[in-house]
């Protein structure tokens, strides 16, 4: 039986959606009839979309012999995660021909890598990046001469454009393939030891250097369970990979099963699209399902703004106060690094997303009942993926096997998911407790207030922040200048934290998907170049932030607070990186818990 809040917070979003969601898959279905659609292009245009085939997939595109199938990928060579896609097309190509259809590369989309722009100019397209990958991925499928989709992508902003992307073509069958991390590196927590101690002066460029480089040192994903790998559970939670998929690491004969396969089903599917169109697949159900597997595996932030997006592209309304409640009722039940000290690969090795998957639906924490990409519904994505002979195979209902890293319902490793929604007289935000130790998920103490984070190493170095004090980073909201990650504060604070001190972070920006064991109050809406509370706060105004009240105050009264005019703006840059091709997202982006997004869908919702 489904839990009571589970039951709740979907019908209410059901309810909230009804107008766009009926208004949504009136569209998709329009567009499924007739199909192909090529079969009512005319010649010349038919003639240039298969002009580079051979002499067999012409056959088999002019006399409709079989689907052809689109790939859209993140491919590129510089970041680890997307380097292994670079064979995937030609597998796929080899899998889809034997099964009588023809594969297609349609088209790339940007992929690029938060880790290499943290703390850089670059960091302030990330979050529009997402939206460009959108755009791009609609522009691969708007030759309209597909039957389906392999959409490869895998890190921060990669997947959620491209879901957004795929929703936009929801009448067709997608399915989304996954790369895989890399194998562990050093331990997590020697990596933050020494970031730690770069940041106190106590080791050099050179030591930082070779620790950062033997923790992230090969092919795949990063290992910790930041947006990228928290990506990965998402799909599997919403049935959009094959189940098992997500954490096979890449370049395995395993890894390459779980590709042929995915090419396999795609093609399987054609002539079936009201039961695999992906925006009919993809619906209430499925979302309420990744927001239960981002609480119960202790996910990132990220995708409390990623989720509402995706959503919305398929005519769903998610709120952050559906993540707040859901969070109350869904306990950690994953302890993976920065929530814990194992990483990615040792969840995987301990039970996994099979395991987790598992005891959520015996708890009724799930919704078991949606339909995948495996033709099954969710339950099949709880047993075990064996692979033997080159060949894949599903038995057992998976158990986790290591209680430090997968426990159960039970004997969770919080009560509760480890989000908080805040609220006061600041505006509402989202802080990550699952990392947070509960005797530091709340503060009563003097702010200092900066502008970006330089200004905050600064003053740190300066040993002007060596006191209990909330730091108070703004300016940092999407309209402002994208939306930055601020990952670059946590070792800075961290020390803080380690010498005794009482310290948080309240900003309009965001922290990385590895936010860690300092209480941070993040994603604060509205932002202050949006007319937000944020603007009016000086240096030592007492700010009180509750974790377990919901409380996010400052503690000026209404009347001053009210009488306070608005800081302007002094180092929002508009040049440089690329960032004035960004000027029209900055004017049209939605706030934070809207989903930081430049699509309006004006005229439809």
């Amino acid at each position: 039986m489904a839990n009571s809040t589970l039951s709740a917070v979907t019908e209410r979003i059901v309810n909230r959606s009804k107008s766009s969601r009926t208004a949504y898959l009136a569209r998709i279905r329009a567009a499924m009839e007739p199909r192909p659609r090529r079969t009512d292009m005319g010649c010349s245009n038919l003639a240039h979309g298969m002009a580079a085939c051979g002499p067999a997939d012409k056959a088999r595109i002019t006399g409709n012999r079989g689907p052809c199938i689109a790939i859209v990928s993140a491919y590129n060579d510089m970041l680890s995660a997307h380097q292994p896609y670079e064979t995937y097309p030609a597998l796929i190509k080899q899998v889809v021909s034997a099964a009588g259809g023809v594969a297609r590369f349609a088209g790339g989309v940007p992929a690029m890598c938060d880790g290499v722009t943290q703390g850089m100019e670059g960091m302030e397209l990330s979050l529009f990046s997402r939206d460009v990958i959108a755009q791009s991925a609609a522009v691969a499928l708007s030759h309209d001469l597909f039957d389906g989709a392999l959409m490869l992508g895998i890190c921060d902003k990669i997947v959620p454009g491209l879901v957004t992307g795929a929703l936009t073509f929801g009448h067709l069958p997608m399915i989304f393939v996954p790369g895989g991390p890399m194998p562990t590196g050093i331990g997590n927590a020697e990596k933050a030891k020494v970031r730690q101690a770069y940041a106190k002066g106590e080791a050099t460029r050179d030591d930082l250097l070779a620790s950062e480089a033997a923790a992230y040192h090969s092919p795949g994903t990063c290992t910790f369970y930041g947006t990228a790998n928290s990506n990965q559970m998402m799909m599997e939670m919403m049935g959009l990979h094959l189940p098992g998929a997500s954490f096979v690491p890449p370049g395995t004969p395993e890894r390459d099963a779980f590709t042929r396969l995915a090419a396999q089903r795609v093609t399987e599917m054609f002539g079936k699209a009201e039961e695999h169109a992906v925006g009919v697949m993809v619906d209430e159900k499925s979302f309420v399902n990744a927001v239960v597997g981002l609480l119960a595996t202790g996910g990132s932030t990220n995708h409390t703004i990623h989720l509402i997006a995706m959503a919305k592209a398929g005519g769903i309304q998610l709120d952050w106060d559906d993540f707040h409640d859901l969070a109350a009722v869904v306990p950690l039940i994953a302890s993976v690094y920065p929530s814990g000290n194992a990483d990615v690969n040792d969840f995987h090795k301990s039970g996994g997303l099979a395991a987790v998957i598992g005891e959520l639906l015996d708890a009724g924490l799930l919704h078991k009942d949606i339909r995948t990409v495996n033709g099954t519904d969710l339950s099949a994505y709880a047993t075990t993926a064996r692979y033997e002979n080159d060949a894949l195979s599903w038995g057992e209902r998976a158990r986790g096997t290591n209680p430090a890293i997968i426990s159960t319902i039970a004997t969770p490793f919080a009560a509760d998911g480890g989000l908080k929604v805040l609220k006061g007289n600041l505006g509402r935000c989202v802080a990550k407790t699952s990392a947070v130790k509960p005797q530091y998920q709340s503060i009563k103490a003097p702010c200092r207030v900066f502008e970006d984070q330089e200004e905050m190493q600064a003053a740190f170095k300066a040993g002007e922040l060596h006191r209990d004090v909330v730091c108070v980073v703004r300016f940092q909201g999407p309209k402002a200048n994208g939306m930055p990650e601020l990952h670059k504060l946590t070792p800075p604070l961290g020390v803080l934290q380690d010498l005794g001190f009482k310290v948080a972070l309240v900003t309009d920006g965001r922290m990385s998907g590895a936010s860690g064991k300092v209480l941070s109050a993040i994603h604060v809406t509205p932002e202050a170049l949006a007319d937000g509370p944020l603007a009016k706060l000086r240096d030592g105004d007492v700010i009180h932030i509750d974790c377990e009240t919901g409380v996010l105050q400052a503690e000026v009264s209404d009347e001053e607070f009210a009488a306070r005019a608005p800081a302007q703006v002094k180092k929002v840059s508009q040049w440089g990186v690329g960032r004035e091709l960004f000027a029209p997202f900055r004017q049209v982006v939605s706030a934070a818990d809207k989903g930081a997004s430049v699509f309006s869908y004006d005229g439809e919702y």
